[in-house]
Formats: C-alpha cells, structure tokens, sequence
C-alpha cells in the first residue's frame, strides 16, 4: 500500500494514487445510490406511500454511511470532523423522519430542509479542506452550496398548505447524484493531467 507524502510547508498529506482511486470509486458510487433512488422514488414510491417512506428515511440513512466510510478510509472521525458531523446529522434526520412520517409530509420536508442545509455546509466544508490535496472539489463545494439553498427552500414550503411528496424530494437527489458523478468525472481527469505532466 502506497505511504502518504507530506508536505512540509503544510504539513498535510498529499493524496496518492490509491487515495484518489478511493474517492473517484466513491463519488461514482454515491452517485448511483443516489440515481436508483431517484428511479425508485417516482417509479415507485409516487405510487405506494409505504415505499415512498421507507426511501424518505433511507436517504439520509446512506448519507450517513457513506460519509462514514469516507472519514474512516481518510484517518477515521476525528482526523475529519466535517464528515463527522455529517454522519451524525444525517442519522438523527433519518430516525426524525421516520417518526415525523406519522404526522404528515410537512414535517417530513422540515426535518429534511434542516438536514439538507446542515448536511451541504458540512460538505461545502468537506471539499475546501480536500482542495489542497486532490483539487478538482469544485463539484461537491458547489454540490454543498446548492444543498443548503434547497434546505432553505424545503423549510418554506414545509410550511405551505400544500402537502409535499417524495416527488417534491427527488430533484434534490437527483441533483446530487449528478454533482458526485461531475466530481467523479472532474477527479479522474485532473488526475490524468497531473500524471502527464510529471512523465
């Protein structure tokens, strides 16, 4: 397994190949998460309102494992305390959705407008502090920012008349499905220039 090279002056570790392989192979895979349940959310959960709940409290449930397995594949919890607190965000979001879902879908879009805002500054965070050592971050920074303007957005229209569904949710998610998959894309050609450019 290859050793991190630090840097002197920043005394920070520089990514690897292996790192890199790490995060490209995880923003692909947060993104086709992301994408099937998308798919199944106005496939399926539009139709069946059990289905559509389960998917509304799975949602922040695979955020935050896949924020864990980041964080642990990156010097564990305490060397990442963005992911972190992602990862706890989004574990009371999911267990605060699945209680909310017997008041009604207004609730459900609160505790996910509050989730959406914290979980993409938290992100935001995330890819400023990645810059420096594997670049291309502009994806998930951006990702981070848009998430925490729909958290917003979510929080006013929870408290419309209207009444919310998963449909209302998915877009979100969809977004997000793309931004990892830009960052994916973004990642593995950064990576091919700098590779370049050392030969």
């Amino acid at each position: 397994m290859e050793n991190k090279v630090t840097s002197t002056a920043l005394n920070t570790p520089i990514a690897t190949d292996t790192d890199n392989h790490w995060l490209h192979s995880y923003y692909l895979l947060r993104a086709a998460v992301a994408g099937v349940w998308v798919a199944a959310a106005f496939i399926i959960g539009t139709q069946v309102s059990a289905v559509a709940g389960v998917l509304l409290v799975l949602y922040p449930l695979w955020d935050a494992v896949g924020n864990l397995m980041d964080a642990q594949h990156n010097g564990g919890l305490r060397r990442n305390p963005t992911q972190t607190l992602n990862t706890v965000v989004s574990i009371l979001t999911a267990g605060a959705v699945a209680i909310t879902l017997a008041i009604g879908m207004n609730a459900v879009l609160g505790m996910f407008g509050v989730w959406a805002t914290l979980a993409g500054l938290f992100q935001l965070a995330t890819g400023v502090r990645r810059w420096k050592n594997y670049g291309a971050q502009w994806p998930m920074i951006l990702s981070g920012a848009q998430s925490a303007l729909v958290g917003i957005l979510f929080l006013k229209q929870a408290n419309a008349p209207e009444v919310p569904g998963v449909a209302d949710i998915a877009p979100y998610a969809a977004f997000g499905a793309l931004y990892f998959l830009i960052a994916a894309v973004w990642l593995a050609g950064s990576q091919a220039r700098r590779r370049k450019s050392t030969s």
